[in-house]
Formats: C-alpha cells, structure tokens, sequence
C-alpha cells in the first residue's frame, strides 16, 4: 500500500536525513565482492563521511587500503574473518575494527547474511600526535555509563578519547521512557543507525518517529534530541567528528 501510493518516513533536508530500509537502493563500489552495499551518507547528501551498510552473501569479501582515509567497521551480525594490517581476528556481532590511514584490509565472510555497519572519513592529523594504531573491540565488554547522571541512559564509547583519534563512535542505550536530557546543538556532525526499539527523534525543528534499522545523519550545529518509546529499550550507534579545530 505504501508503494502504490508513494508513502514513506524518508526525509532529506539540508540540515539532516531519516533514511528507511524501504527506500535503500545497494550501489556496486570497487573493492567489496559478493556484497550488497547501501552507501546511506555520503558527500553527496552533504556529508564529510561516508556511512555503508552492508550485506555479505557467501564468500562476501571487501579488499582495499585506506590511503588517506580511516574507517569503522562494526558487524551488526553474523561472522567475518578480518585481516587489518598484519592483525587478523575473527569477528562477531558487536564486535568491531579501527583501520588507521595507510593500512591495507581485508573483511570477508563464508557464511551468508553477515551484516556490517561501516564508517569512513578522511584522516586529520594532528602535529605532536601519532596517527591511532590497529584496534579491535567487542561492544559487550564496553561499560556503559550513566549519561550525565541519568542511570535510565547509558553510554558506551567504542573508541579512546584520546587527541590521536578524531573520530568517536558510540553506542546509547535508552530504557523506555528515557530521554536526552536537553536539545543538543552542537559542531559534531553525526551519522547514525538505530539498533534497537523505537522512539522520537527531534532533528532541527521536526520531530520523527524512528526504530530499528532508520539510518539519521545529521549537520553540525543541527539541533537534535531523542526519547524512546515502547516497552522496550532503544538503542542507537552513532558516528561523531572530534579533536580538532575549528577553521
């Protein structure tokens, strides 16, 4: 009924982007293989990342090098075999990848359906700081921290927060009823995906209602703001540009 009508939660502004499963048209890029690739940010919205989702059909595999750039990947589901410079791990869901600049890689699965969530950007570096090295984690053994005193809102920050990283990707989580406690605006551009459950998303002057697997990018000083709903909790991974300065 939605189809034959034109209907849809998709909204793209200049300001910020509710982007649904519905709408996601897979794009063919060099280097992934037995894939199907969403490309759900990108320059052309008017971004300065890129954010891919990506599904891996068997013998999925993406091959590349990060020259100049770095990226994220978190796997949403499933299990891959990751080669990051000389480390290998195997990867399962919520486990996750730092690929620093200049480093060759490699992500590949032999089952079907493995899910990833990628994040990419152009490195900054910083005089007087190393670029971060190789780094692998799993989101289960981050503890997450009650968000300004809030123990209902909990924070967990994937990456360190340290001056040689400019990027964070963090994960919150909401109890229902739980909401952000004020309207956020902010220099940080955003790139986000909703993991779990439902709730409402402020974005600039509108509000939306959103749940899992919507994708919202969002400009820097774009005011923002969420609450969740339902019976159960939402959870929400998100991309954020930091530790540089401002020209």
């Amino acid at each position: 009924m939605n189809q034959l009508f034109g209907s849809s939660r998709d909204v793209v502004k200049a300001r910020y982007a509710l982007l649904t499963p519905d709408g996601f048209v897979p794009s063919i890029l060099p280097g992934w293989s037995n894939c199907v690739v969403n490309v759900v940010s990108s320059s052309a919205l008017g971004t300065k990342l890129v954010q891919l989702l990506v599904t891996m059909k068997k013998n999925g595999r993406e091959v590349a090098s990060t020259g100049e750039t770095e990226c994220f990947v978190y796997v949403l589901e499933g299990k891959c075999t990751s080669s990051v410079g000389p480390k290998k791990r195997v990867l399962g869901s919520g486990h996750y990848a730092y690929v620093p600049p200049d480093t060759d890689y490699e992500f590949r699965s032999e089952q079907a359906g493995t899910r990833l969530l990628v994040f990419q950007k152009r490195f900054e570096p910083l005089v007087g700081q190393n670029a971060p090295e190789v780094l692998f984690g799993d989101a289960a053994k981050v503890k997450g921290l009650p968000f300004l005193g809030n123990k209902n809102v909990r924070l967990q920050e994937l990456l360190p927060d340290t001056l040689a990283f400019d990027m964070a990707v963090n994960i919150f989580v909401y109890q229902p009823g739980a909401a952000l406690p004020f309207v956020e605006t902010h220099i940080m551009e955003h790139g986000l995906l909703m993991l779990s459950g439902a709730g409402i998303y402020r974005l600039d002057a509108d509000w939306y209602p959103v749940q899992a697997g919507d994708v919202i990018w969002m400009a820097p000083y774009c005011p923002q703001w969420f609450a969740a709903i339902g019976e159960a909790p939402a959870s929400y991974i998100y991309y954020k540009d930091i530790n540089r300065a401002p020209l």
